[in-house]
């Protein structure tokens, strides 16, 4: 095992599509979304660009049966946290493929920060342990920084 290395990747999206739960033939849930990211930048002539990266998502056991499953929609605004984890297979004319995507961490590795656009929430105590929504698209001032 390589020493001084990191596999740790943090995303704040929303969700392009209600994620997809099936169980392993022990019973176990897996959970598979994937997440939207966005990127702006000012071109060299001055108009604004965006671009957005979608992220394959995967989340083992309790946390994906137990929170993604009953709370997770398209739409939601999630903060991700786990690894990167490239899957390889081959297709019917034997050429290699890739497929890099983010395994969630097991505990913690997934937390909702808001709902889809059109989101209703169908479980009261679900309501009571969600933090306030927060404008993420506020603009900090230099002034308003604590260093």
């Amino acid at each position: 095992m390589a020493k001084g290395t990191v596999n740790k990747v943090t995303l704040i999206g929303r969700l392009g599509q209600d994620p997809e739960i099936r169980f392993t033939g022990e019973g176990n849930a897996v959970a598979s979304f994937s997440v939207a990211t966005n990127e702006s930048w000012k071109s060299k002539d001055g108009n604004i660009q965006e671009r957005t990266e979608w992220t394959k998502v995967t989340v083992f056991g309790a946390t994906a049966e137990k929170y993604v499953q009953p709370y997770v929609k398209k739409g939601t605004l999630v903060y991700v946290e786990g690894s990167l984890k490239t899957d390889k297979w081959q297709d019917k004319d034997g050429n290699d493929k890739y497929s890099t995507g983010v395994v969630a961490n097991n505990y913690g590795g997934i937390q909702i920060l808001g709902g889809g656009e059109s989101s209703t929430d169908s479980s009261p105590s679900m309501n009571q342990e969600r933090p306030q929504k927060e404008n993420l698209d506020q603009t900090v001032e230099d002034d308003d920084l604590p260093f």
